[in-house]
Parts: C-alpha cells; structure tokens; sequence
C-alpha cells in the first residue's frame, strides 16, 4: 500500500461511527420531544389549566395519542379546588418511564448492531 493512503474498511467504519452517533441524536430527539409534551401534560393536569386553551387543548390532544397504550393501568387522581381541578395522570408518569427505556433500548441496539471503530485498522 502506498504511503499515506488509508484502507478503504477505515473510511467506511469512520462513517459507519458517525451514522451510529446520527441515529442515536434522532432517537434521544424523539424521546426529547415525546418527554416535553408529557411534562407540560403533567403540569396542565396537575395546576388545573384550562383544557378549552388552544395550546392547552393542542398539547392534551398530541400526548394522548402516546398515552393510550397506558391509560387505565391506574386511576387518576382528582381533587377539586375552588377554581381549577388538579388531575394526577400515573399513566403519564408511567409513559415517561417507559418510553426512556425504550429510546435506551434502542440506542443500545444501534451500539450492538454497530460497533464503532477508533482504531486504525493497519
């Protein structure tokens, strides 16, 4: 081989890293977004906010698509003040929990499926 001149194996497993650490960024951007909602989810619920709120409505109406597989494993909790009513949803708790696992799960199927490389292969 010629001096200076990489094998072609290094440059592809080089790119093989940075598409593992590209992959891995989406999944965890994903869980980002998904761990967001849920949170403004469980702060609405639990200070009373106004559902009829359009951006209150808009964040109860995306987050319950990705709370259905949950709802139902416990009861919510409800107590009525004089001016709101402040839900405790467990199932958005339980979505939060769960979904992390899953994006960890998959992070680490991509580190498995492929191992990035930073040595030289020679």
């Amino acid at each position: 081989m010629e001096p200076g001149k990489r094998p072609i194996q290094e440059d592809t497993l080089r790119v093989t890293g940075k598409e593992n650490l590209k992959a891995k960024k989406i999944v965890y951007y994903i869980l980002g977004v998904l761990e967001v909602l849920f949170a403004f989810r469980l702060v609405f619920k639990l200070l009373g906010a106004n559902p009829q709120s359009p951006f209150v409505s808009f964040i109860y109406t995306v987050s319950q698509a990705f709370l259905s597989p949950f709802s139902g494993i416990f009861r919510t909790a409800t107590t009525k003040g004089i001016e709101a009513q402040s839900v405790l949803e467990p199932a958005t708790i339980i979505a939060m929990i769960v979904y992390a696992i899953i994006a960890w799960g998959i992070v680490k199927l991509i580190e498995i499926s492929r191992p990035a490389q930073n040595t030289e292969i020679r």
